[in-house]
């Protein structure tokens, strides 16, 4: 890597960050952070899908009072993207959960926090502020989901975001030969990599461990009724493959506040969604770490957005790393886009000042893409901005 680009000043683009990522991060956690599943086919097409969709701008448009404004769920948001939870966040920098929420306030976005979050919700919720969302990794056992739901609730998160395309794990072949687990463990090879990865080592791990012990889960400890319904996410996941529509109604009629999808790739979802009750989804294949071989969220967004657009709030992520991606996914009827990888390579390239960064670069990249094809804020963004491949101009 370019010794020019170690300095976050010298990021100019989202790639540059990933880049000091990975020169700082060892094997074991950049693997998780930048792989998919299997042969990574998901995770390639989620960026070459915006290879194929193109821009016809609009020439000698008035767009000095241009605005990169949205509104969502009655607030205004400063720009057009939100930070989508990521699990194991921590593994990038002390406290990621803390400092990835914290620079979300500071640009104006949503935040989402992970049920596989490295700090307790309670204290996001309390240090952090901004607007702040619970992604909820929900087991059949309802008295478990309960208890955490409960706590979300009672920490004054603003939506539950549930994520449903996680019957079971996805084949993460790489995390088995890294021999990746949490709570985290290092083997000897683990050992000598963190050993070349100093930055990493003490300012990531070991502050960790002296702080609050081994890096683990810390929403999964659920304590209902007096006794640990969950000791782990492993025993937390349990019966998750029995998961079905009638436990989205039975979390509505539980959870006060917005409840939103995410794992959602087909119309006919959707329309479920809207029907159990839903005020919003996700179009989401997961960032491609759940089922190789899946559609790219781009592919089906304009069809979800024709069947339940005037119903519930669309949400899109998985693959965006330039403003000009998440100006396309707009132009298509999304409401809003999220980003996780990209938020991540900021927090490992240098902790909280790393994700303003990362939301710094793609807001700059997103006004100057509205600039350039003559659009004056995000309401009038729509296809006639874009020019389309076949499957996609069919579908709008």
């Amino acid at each position: 890597m370019s010794i020019q680009i170690v300095n976050l000043a010298n990021a100019f683009n989202i790639e540059d960050l990933r880049c000091i990522a990975e020169w700082r991060l060892p094997r074991i956690a950049y693997d998780f952070l930048e792989r998919g599943v299997e042969d990574d086919v998901t995770l390639a097409a989620n960026r070459t899908v915006f290879e194929r969709i193109h821009f016809k701008p609009s020439t000698l448009v008035d767009v000095s009072s241009r605005s990169r404004q949205v509104t969502l769920f009655g607030r205004t948001f400063t720009s057009p993207f939100g930070i989508a939870p990521t699990g194991a966040a921590g593994l990038y920098c002390f406290e990621a959960d803390i400092a990835l929420a914290r620079a979300a306030e500071a640009a104006g976005v949503p935040f989402v926090l992970s049920t596989a979050s490295f700090v307790a919700l309670e204290r996001v919720a309390r240090e952090a502020g901004g607007t702040q969302w619970f992604q909820l990794y929900m087991s059949k056992d309802r008295e478990a989901a309960r208890g955490l739901v409960a706590r979300a609730r009672d920490a004054g998160y603003e939506a539950l975001v549930v994520t449903t395309d996680i019957p079971v794990a996805g084949n993460r072949e790489y995390n088995r030969r890294n021999g990746f687990e949490i709570p985290f463990r290092l083997n000897l090879g683990n050992m000598i990599d963190g050993a070349l990865h100093p930055h990493w080592l003490v300012n990531v791990f070991l502050r960790t461990l002296l702080d609050s012990g081994v890096p683990r889960f810390q929403n999964v400890d659920t304590n209902v009724g007096g006794r640990i319904v969950a000791k782990n996410l492993s025993e937390f996941r349990a019966r998750r493959d029995a998961l079905d529509w009638s436990d989205i109604a039975w979390l509505r009629e539980f959870w006060p506040r917005k409840l939103l999808l995410k794992g959602v790739l087909t119309a006919e979802d959707a329309l479920l969604a809207a029907q159990y009750g839903a005020d919003g989804i996700f179009v989401s294949n997961h960032g491609g770490r759940q089922l190789d071989g899946a559609v790219s969220p781009v592919e089906v967004l304009p069809e979800i957005v024709a069947a339940v657009g005037d119903r519930l709030a669309i949400m899109v992520d998985s693959g965006f790393r330039r403003g000009s991606d998440i100006v396309k996914a707009l132009a298509l009827g999304a409401d809003m886009v999220f980003v996780g990888r990209a938020a991540l390579y900021g927090a490992a390239a240098g902790g909280e000042a790393g994700v303003r960064r990362a939301l710094e670069i793609l807001a700059s990249e997103v006004d100057r893409v509205m600039a350039l094809i003559g659009c004056t804020d995000i309401p009038s963004l729509t296809p006639e901005y874009l020019v389309l491949p076949e499957p996609l101009r069919r579908a709008v």
